[in-house]
């Protein structure tokens, strides 16, 4: 099924609008393949080089077809932030077969988080939830899309020889909300590693193996993008 009329015209407004008040992309960004304020469906996203970004991306089943009803309302939600919200509580209750909850399969996707962290990107904060994945991480000269696009890739295919599975493993779009400053990346790396905790999987973060927090707990507070 896809996007109802009224969706598309309002998800091209929002873009529009904030691209009025975003510096053009230069020459040599666009030749690395950035592509500013832009859509690849239902979400907006905003991809330039250097930028922080907060990054969401879900199970293919987390948000299931035949739930339609249970979710569909949230996407018509036009305050952006308040719609992250309800999504991340609709994920959170941990709908679908929820995979990453596997230590084997949340390994794979934690370590294909790391392998290029520092080469490629910076991670910032990360944390693998049973159907969903949140990042912070530093875009550098490698597109946002282009980062997200790898990191789905390579693990789908692990995951599905580990598990003797087929068909696809994660939903096709992805959530990003690019950090504003100091305070906003504060409360964005503390949500990410509170996760566990708030979806009632552990009582402290750094007991939940498959995030930062757990690192951070390992190095005496040391932040895990600095080794």
């Amino acid at each position: 099924m896809g996007m109802p009329i009224k969706l598309k015209r309002n998800l091209r407004e929002l873009i529009h609008e904030k691209a009025r008040w975003t510096e053009p992309l230069s020459p040599s960004d666009k030749e690395l393949g950035f592509r500013g304020w832009h859509s690849r469906g239902y979400l907006p996203h905003f991809d330039i080089p250097g930028k922080l970004q907060m990054i969401t991306y879900r199970l293919h089943d987390a948000m299931p077809a035949d739930k339609r009803h249970e979710w569909a309302g949230l996407l018509e939600i036009k305050e952006e932030r308040e719609q992250r919200i309800k999504i991340e509580e609709y994920l959170d209750a941990g709908r679908g077969e929820c995979l990453l909850r596997l230590s084997e399969t949340a390994t794979i996707v934690q370590d294909s988080l790391l392998h290029f962290d520092g080469v490629r990107y910076r991670l910032l904060a990360w944390v693998v939830m049973p159907n969903h994945v949140h990042m912070v991480v530093e875009i550098w000269e490698m597109p946002m899309s282009v980062v997200v696009k790898n990191w789905k890739s390579f693990t789908s295919k692990v995951v599905n020889r580990r598990l003797g599975r087929v068909g696809t493993l994660w939903q096709s779009d992805y959530f990003d909300r690019y950090i504003r400053d100091e305070e906003h990346l504060k409360k964005a790396i503390r949500y990410i590693e509170n996760n566990p905790v708030k979806a009632g999987l552990v009582k402290f973060p750094g007991e939940w193996p498959f995030g930062s927090a757990c690192f951070r707990s390992d190095r005496d507070g040391g932040s895990p993008a600095a080794r």
